[in-house]
């Protein structure tokens, strides 16, 4: 296998290991191995070397699966596997995004399926992980909020669903992760630790959303504090993160939007130095914005970041 597929094992031992020398080193000039930026292209091509080529020119070395694969596509995927490891390119995720606790039986045994196949893809493609959410209860809305996802049922089902998924496909190199959720467990480092040691698989590893935790205006306003915490508490499990921003919106109550890295509140010097110092290189994805144009601001915000920081991507960009 290519050496820039990433072996999961080695690297959850090499975390564990090292990731405590974190805070010795966090004063220091920089790492010695650059960071990961990744997200979508806007490319229209099925050519595995053209797709990878398109994440080099911008200067991502990180890329979503491409949308098109399917486990039964052996050929495709070891093209895919060989082109974006040819230009140091890798293949941070493959989403999921089913909700694994549907409250129609039969919807959410056919989500399970769908979620296992993807892990299984993950794996076979040599993707860093398979990500999704926990799920929600909500009848209606797949994300949506419910009363009951904060709870003990919710919780233990969780742990059920990740270990049935993980058990299912035995992964050897790539994780399987959920994301943490304002509105449903996990919503919190401490409550991602829990569910860590409750899920108790070595492929269960954290895909950090930092704006997803971020769901009160006292972490809003302190979420650099709150991101030092996650990368403090979950460094050792991170496997890959997402790149948001976030500004209040219109309102009497509590309205956090989502905005272009750069317009909004998040502390991205905070973001970048813990990430950055992470034990491995876990790529950093550009997600949920609306063109190409809202996401070239994006990506040209979080590497002028990196370099006011004397932080790399590993790549030089005009």
């Amino acid at each position: 296998m290519d050496n820039t597929v990433v072996n999961r094992r080695t690297l959850l031992k090499k975390a564990a290991a090292v990731y405590g020398a974190m805070q010795v080193v966090r004063g220091a000039s920089g790492p010695t191995k650059p960071m990961r930026l990744g997200g979508p292209i806007f490319v229209k091509s099925d050519d595995p070397a053209v797709l990878a080529q398109a994440h080099k020119d911008l200067g991502y070395r990180a890329a979503y699966a491409p949308g098109d694969l399917a486990v039964k596509d052996s050929n495709r995927i070891a093209a895919v596997a060989k082109e974006f490891a040819a230009r140091d390119v890798t293949i941070a995720e493959v989403g999921a995004w089913k909700n694994m606790l549907d409250p129609d039986a039969e919807k959410r045994r056919q989500n399970l399926d769908y979620v296992t196949e993807r892990l299984a893809l993950a794996e076979v493609l040599g993707a860093r992980n398979c990500v999704d959410i926990a799920g929600s209860f909500n009848p209606a809305v797949w994300f949506g909020q419910d009363a009951k996802n904060l709870g003990k049922e919710f919780f233990e089902a969780t742990v059920e669903n990740c270990r049935k998924v993980i058990d299912s496909v035995n992964p050897k190199r790539a994780c399987f992760t959920i994301e943490m959720m304002p509105w449903a467990l996990p919503s919190t480092p401490d409550e991602y630790l829990a569910l860590i040691k409750a899920v108790d698989r070595k492929a269960f590893g954290v895909h950090l959303d930092v704006c997803n935790t971020m769901s009160s205006p006292s972490r809003l306003y302190n979420n650099g504090a709150v991101i030092h915490e996650c990368f403090t508490k979950l460094g050792p499990w991170i496997i890959s993160c997402h790149a948001k921003d976030l500004q209040w919106g219109p309102g009497y109550q509590v309205n956090i939007q989502e905005v272009i890295p750069g317009t909004g509140l998040i502390d991205y010097k905070t973001y970048l130095r813990d990430l950055s110092q992470l034990p491995i290189d876990a790529p950093l994805m550009l997600e949920h914005l609306h063109n190409e144009a809202e996401y070239t601001q994006g990506r040209q915000y979080i590497q002028g970041v990196a370099r006011s920081l004397g932080l790399s991507f590993g790549t030089v960009i005009a």
